[in-house]
């Protein structure tokens, strides 16, 4: 099926090397703005490059999916020619959400896939998520795509394709897997993202009666960005729950690997506090598992997975990075801030329930799972411990410029009154009463926050100190708290 790899010498190399944008190659996935940093072009050599990878470890096939953007099927044909002529056959799947994408690799045994996607970008964005071995390459993984075409070190052969749908294997397995205990009636807001291809369909076979908005798949996303980490893209989603009888809502992102919960009081119930019911269902069959989550969750989390006997396990923000950690650990169940949710648990039968990926439609069937199990949802949404904290808070910078300063804030800096700084990601500052947060961003030139305390005075203290420690690093900068 395949050649050795055409590799070519040095020079020729050099004289011959791809016009290519090295920006594209980010830590977790590749993305860039379509016809300028991500042209189909760039799309078929990374093609390529994949085709080799995925035959250096034994794969000869791959899964291909897009999702709901414009560019989606023009650079997935660009993709699945550059897989082709690296010598792997393809299984095109159509438009799918990511997740979907993620499961047809365990379901269909490949064990390896590409999807096209731009996640929560904007419109004029898209890229590639990519799985080799069963597992979401990040960091090096995927500059060696990069190292691969400039060096010209590509497999040949003549792939093929073949078409598959996933749809009703997805839908089945999780109909089987989730039990609703009462009927209830939910919102959900796609944001125009692939989602609305999928999610009413879901959630009615699970016995809910839906109120969709947002739901017809259209890449311009003219209602609001498919970013449901952002309050502001929530408040149609909350209106519908005020003026409805639904009992909450979910929404999801670009490619819905992402879920966003609002409770029908109107409240947005952030990730760490959905880890909480989700930790605590699952550690009562799992005594001991380790639950892990990134370094923006609250610092009520711990304590929480700790008291039901589980081992939490703070790690680096990202999906890539969270679901290694989920391997490293064996642990049970994940999340992150951003929405990202991954189950790896067992039923009370031990039989695993999840493939450990994160998905925005199982997350939410998973939660509805649970909510059901109790006649009123939002008084077991709202008895879960809270904090007074902010939502993520942006510092732009130039390109490269946030990891920089994040290097030698990790050095430098000095934080009075802290009782530990963590410097796993960034710099996250702990107080007796709170913490404050600053990282560079894996996928954007910005630096994040996040601040928490128990009570205004504290936050206000604390971003004091952050205040003064970053106005002394960087000169003029515009700070959004």
């Amino acid at each position: 099926m395949s050649a050795p790899e055409n590799k070519l010498p040095a020079n020729a190399a050099a004289a011959s090397k791809p016009a290519i944008a090295a920006e594209i190659f980010k830590a977790y996935d590749i993305r860039g703005i379509v016809d300028k940093s991500l042209t189909v072009d760039s799309v078929m050599l990374i093609g390529r490059a994949i085709a080799a990878e995925a035959l250096a470890i034994g794969q000869q096939r791959l899964c291909v999916a897009y999702d709901g953007r414009l560019s989606g099927p023009d650079l997935a044909a660009a993709l699945s020619a550059g897989l082709h002529a690296g010598g792997v056959d393809t299984l095109q799947l159509g438009m799918l959400t990511t997740p979907m994408l993620y499961f047809a690799t365990e379901h269909l045994g490949t064990g390896a896939g590409v999807m096209v996607t731009g996640s929560h970008n904007p419109p004029e964005y898209n890229g590639l998520k990519i799985v080799l071995g069963h597992e979401a390459i990040s960091g090096a993984a995927i500059q060696r795509l990069y190292q691969r075409i400039l060096d010209n070190a590509l497999s040949t052969g003549n792939g093929q394709a073949s078409h598959s749908s996933i749809a009703p294997a997805y839908f089945a397995h999780i109909k089987h897997d989730i039990q609703l205990a009462r009927p209830m009636k939910i919102a959900i807001d796609a944001g125009n993202g692939v989602a609305g291809a999928y999610a009413q369909a879901l959630f009615e076979a699970l016995g809910c009666e839906v109120q969709s908005l947002y739901c017809e798949v259209d890449g311009r996303f003219p209602n609001h960005h498919p970013d449901p980490s952002v309050p502001e893209n929530l408040q149609d989603l909350m209106r519908a729950l005020a003026e409805g009888d639904a009992e909450i809502g979910l929404a999801f992102d670009g490619d819905a690997d992402r879920l966003g919960v609002v409770s029908k009081s109107g409240e947005i119930i952030y990730p760490d506090r959905q880890l909480m019911l989700f930790a605590d269902d699952i550690l009562q069959r799992q005594p001991d598992a380790s639950v892990v989550f990134d370094v923006k969750c609250t610092r009520l989390l711990a304590p929480w997975i700790a008291q039901r006997g589980g081992r939490p396990v703070m790690w680096k923000t990202g999906h890539s990075l969270m679901k290694a950690k989920m391997r490293e650990t064996a642990a049970a169940v994940g999340g992150e801030m951003s929405g990202h949710l991954f189950f790896n648990d067992r039923n009370a039968a031990g039989k695993a329930r999840w493939f450990g990926f994160d998905d925005g439609l199982y997350a939410g069937a998973r939660l509805l799972e649970l909510l059901s199990r109790d006649p009123d949802s939002t008084a077991r949404l709202m008895a879960l411990p809270n904090s007074l904290s902010t939502p993520e808070l942006h510092i732009a910078l130039q390109e490269g410029e946030p990891h920089r300063l994040l290097d030698q804030l990790q050095q430098s800096a000095r934080f009075t009154g802290a009782t530990d700084i963590i410097r796993i990601d960034g710099l996250r500052v702990e107080y007796a009463d709170g913490f404050g947060l600053m990282r560079a961003s894996n996928t954007t030139p910005v630096i994040v926050l996040r601040f928490e305390a128990d009570n205004p005075c504290a936050l206000t203290r604390i971003q004091s100190q952050f205040r003064a420690v970053l106005t002394q690093a960087v000169t003029g900068a515009q700070l959004p708290f």
